[in-house]
């Protein structure tokens, strides 16, 4: 399932990166996927909203097995 993820996040990385952010995959388990968000994204105050309302959402409908997305 970890190379799945990464698949997904690679789909995602081109609009951090455009902000100066980018996120980092740091462990999946058991249908938790922890990410370290990176750049621009740490200390922003959207980075919540990009995590929930962007990255959780978009591997959830990619990755039925994906229970929550959280930053670590």
């Amino acid at each position: 399932m970890q190379d799945k993820v990464e698949e997904v996040l690679d789909k995602v990385r081109p609009a951090l990166v455009r902000d100066g952010g980018n996120v980092e995959l740091v462990s999946v388990d058991d249908g938790t996927v922890k990410v370290k968000l990176v750049g621009a994204c740490v200390g922003c105050p959207m980075s919540t909203m990009t995590l929930k309302n962007g990255i959780e959402r978009i591997l959830k409908q990619e990755i039925p097995e994906v229970k929550e997305v959280i930053a670590v």
